[in-house]
Parts: structure tokens; C-alpha cells; sequence
């Protein structure tokens, strides 16, 4: 553990990470700290244990245990009797990363502890990267060819989708020696992770290898790339409105972009459009070659092809002159069955969305019908008919769903509503006509709400 002696702390470092906190916070916030035990995050504690009076907001803090290293339980230990020393609760979250290994040891150790974030009940999750994290950020995303949006590398705010916290870091302007400096001024203790000197892992490689080197020749390295990540970020930004404009000038309707309008945008417009409408939804965008290559067989194809690019848990998928992009759904039993009990909206997680029922007089399916028989949500089985028009015969859910354009991804996993074994409701579709409301009578419109 490294230690110090003491002496007066250092103003200037406080005084920077509250300008850095003061725009994203209001009275009564409550903050989570990302606590590693490391030098970072320990100074970030005592700042922030000062700074909450003043700031008015409530502080604990997060320590993740990912069990790699046989110091981990002594970590957690030393994070628990510091936090009790400052009046500060402490929550430990022990991982497994075992089921991440393909990302290689760090990506895994990564991905558990924004998992273990991600559940974190706080209003803002803070975090004590600097400003030489963000140069190496950069360097390692460089070296794998990211463009803008990777170079841009972390903000000081941002919001991860399923996230309920803003992720802060105040301490993105501070260089690792000035924290040093002030940690030691103030006299704390902190713990050193032995395997941040493995120069066999990339970030330690250039940390202690390449940086060191660079600066024999350009000393202030670091503080020159992180600025460059600034102005990536900025970049970042013009692209990201770009794309917006362009999703909407594209839009096809129901969350849809219409193929011959991306396609005018010209390949880089277009590539940025997909890259915006990927973040809008909450998927990682694919890598620049799959994009030119879908781009290509939309181009090529004609507007009959079932063209799809899958990208980490969603897909791209064309049907007929627009582009969807769906969330790629785990095989459902066909007896899967959820019961209706009254409720405004029933949530249905295996599908992606939920049903909303909203009253009103005289139009939707009549609220008394439906009190006859158990009402449930079912999925489609094969040779299920609704009658949409009194004067029509049923016709099947199969030439329905045609009819309107409903893409095939989408018709097994669309809840169908029942009431006992009457089909009566299908979102997209529409309601059997024999369960429609009659003027002066309650009725409910049924809508299908995706969670995306």
C-alpha cells in the first residue's frame, strides 16, 4: 500500500473537480463512487466527502470485487474500513468474470464491473479517470483503427442506455501525478493492484513503455493527446446531430429508415446515419467494412431481397423499400402464455415491449366482453383468423399480417390478445369486429410499445 506523509492538501485539485461537478448536479443528488482502492479513487473519496455538504448531495460508494487477483478479499477489506473512517457506506459487488474470457482478461473485468454500474441505485455514478486514462484511451483505440466516435474516447458526462446513473468523471483534466501529489499531501493510503505493472497488457505497455518514451522527445504527450480526444469529442458531436437530421429526413415511419433515401445520402452519410441510429437504440455499431458491405448488397438488391447485417445483439433486416432495426429475440415456447388482470400496461420482457390499454368511450374492444372469459397474450401458433369487418369473412392472421407489411422477423414474437379462445386483438393488425366498443360504451385501445 502506498502511503505519505502529511501536510496542507491541495486546493487547486478540489476546487477543479467541483466546477466539474456543479453543472450535472441539483440539490439532494445522490452520488455513487466507483471505489477501486487505487490511488484515483481514493483521492476522488476525500474530495468528494469534503465537497457534499457544500454541493448538497449524498455520497456511498461501490467497490467490485472480480475475484482475479489473491489480494481482492484484502481490496475490499481496506475499501470498507476507509469508507467507515470517513462516515461513508460502503456496496460490494463481487463478479464473475468467467463468462466474458473472449474479450480477454481486461475486456471481462470491464464488462462485469459496468454490469455491477449498471445496477447501481444513484443518481449519478462517479468514476476517477484522468487525463492520462484518456490519453491511453485514445493511443489503444487509435492503434485499432476507430474512427471519430471511438477517438472521442470518455466523456465527462454520459448517459449508458440501461443505465439508470449519469456517469461523472471530475477528474478528467487532472494528470495521475497531480492526483499523486495530492493524495500524498492529505496523507492517505491506497492500495497498488500488482498487475498494473504486467507490460504484457496492452494499457501497461504503453503506459510504461511507449509514454515514457515519447516523452523524452515531447514531454507534454499526454496532455496533447488527451486534448486531441476533446476535439474528437467535439467531431463526435457534429456527426451525431448530422445523423439525427438524416434519421429523420430517412425516417420510413415506426422507427424505420426508407432504403432509397439512405442510399442517396451518398457512403459516408450513410455509414454515419446507421452508426447514429445504432447509439439511438442502444446497439454497438458494426465494424466500418460490414457497413460498406451492406451497403453494397442494398445497392445491389432489389426491394424483395431479405438483406441483414447482425450487430451485437440486434440486426439490421430489409423489408420491402425500408430498413428495420430489431433486437434479435431469444426462441420463445410456442405455449407462452401471460394473463391480463386489468392493469394499464403489461409488461412482456421475452417479447421487447408492453401492451398499453388506454380507456376511452366508444372506441377500442369493449371493456364488458372482455370481462366474459380470462383475457391472455399468446403467441401466434399457425391458422389463427380474425374477423375484421362485420360484413367479411375471417381471414388469416398469415394474410393479414401480409397485407399490412408486417415483417416476418416480427410476426412470431407479436402478442396476440385473447379473451378465453377467442382471438381478439393483434397489434399492427387490428381488433376482431364482434369485440368492438359501441358508442357510449367503455372501451380500450390496445397498443404494442416496444422498450427500445
Amino acid at each position: 500500500m502506498g502511503s505519505s506523509r502529511n501536510s496542507n492538501s491541495s486546493e487547486d485539485l478540489r476546487g477543479r473537480v467541483a466546477a466539474a461537478l456543479a453543472p450535472a448536479l441539483f440539490p439532494g443528488a445522490h452520488l455513487a463512487l466507483g471505489l477501486s482502492g487505487g490511488v484515483d479513487s481514493v483521492a476522488l473519496l476525500s474530495i468528494l466527502a469534503d465537497l457534499a455538504p457544500g454541493l448538497r448531495f449524498s455520497l456511498r460508494a461501490v467497490h467490485v470485487n472480480h475475484g482475479i487477483s489473491r489480494n481482492a478479499a484484502s481490496w475490499a477489506e481496506f475499501c470498507a474500513e476507509l469508507c467507515k473512517g470517513l462516515g461513508i457506506s460502503l456496496q460490494i459487488e463481487s463478479v464473475d468474470v468467467s463468462e466474458s474470457r473472449t474479450l480477454g482478461l481486461e475486456g471481462a473485468a470491464r464488462r462485469a464491473r459496468f454490469a455491477a454500474f449498471a445496477g447501481v441505485e444513484a443518481d449519478f455514478l462517479v468514476l476517477g479517470q484522468h487525463r492520462d486514462d484518456q490519453a491511453e484511451t485514445l493511443m489503444l483505440r487509435l492503434l485499432r483503427g476507430s474512427g471519430p466516435q471511438g477517438l472521442a474516447s470518455m466523456s465527462p458526462v454520459k448517459t449508458f442506455p440501461g443505465m439508470r446513473a449519469k456517469l461523472l468523471r471530475p477528474l478528467l483534466e487532472a494528470s495521475r501525478a497531480e492526483i499523486e501529489d495530492f493524495a500524498r499531501r492529505r496523507g492517505l493510503r491506497w492500495i497498488e493492484d500488482e498487475s498494473n505493472a504486467d507490460t504484457r497488457r496492452r494499457r501497461n505497455f504503453l503506459r510504461h513503455e511507449v509514454f515514457p518514451l515519447i516523452e523524452t522527445k515531447f514531454p507534454a504527450a499526454r496532455a496533447t493527446i488527451a486534448r486531441c480526444a476533446e476535439h474528437m469529442a467535439e467531431a463526435r458531436e457534429l456527426l451525431y446531430e448530422l445523423g439525427r437530421g438524416d434519421y429523420d429526413r430517412c425516417s420510413g415511419g415506426e422507427g424505420t429508415v426508407e432504403v432509397g433515401a439512405l442510399l442517396q445520402l451518398g457512403t459516408a452519410r450513410a455509414k454515419n446515419l446507421l452508426r447514429f441510429w445504432c447509439e439511438l437504440r442502444g446497439a454497438l455499431p458494426p465494424a466500418a467494412a460490414q457497413i460498406t458491405e451492406f451497403l453494397r448488397q442494398l445497392r445491389a438488391s432489389g426491394a424483395d431481397a431479405r438483406t441483414s447485417l447482425a450487430v451485437s445483439g440486434w440486426q439490421f433486416l430489409r423489408h420491402r423499400a425500408r430498413l428495420h432495426l430489431a433486437r434479435i429475440g431469444e426462441a420463445l415456447p410456442p405455449e407462452f402464455r401471460q394473463d391480463w388482470n386489468g392493469e394499464n400496461a403489461l409488461a412482456l420482457p421475452a417479447l421487447g415491449g408492453a401492451l398499453t390499454f388506454r380507456p376511452e368511450e366508444g372506441r377500442g374492444l369493449s371493456l364488458a366482453k372482455l370481462r366474459l372469459a380470462p383475457v391472455s397474450v399468446r403467441l401466434r401458433q399457425g391458422g389463427e383468423r380474425l374477423r375484421l369487418d362485420s360484413h367479411r369473412p375471417r381471414r388469416t392472421l398469415k394474410n393479414l399480417f401480409r397485407e399490412r407489411g408486417v415483417p416476418v422477423w416480427l410476426r412470431e414474437h407479436t402478442p396476440l390478445l385473447f379473451c378465453g379462445e377467442e382471438l381478439v386483438s393483434v397489434p399492427g393488425v387490428g381488433n376482431a369486429c364482434e369485440y368492438l366498443a359501441v358508442p357510449g360504451e367503455r372501451g380500450l385501445i390496445v397498443s404494442w410499445e416496444p422498450f427500445a
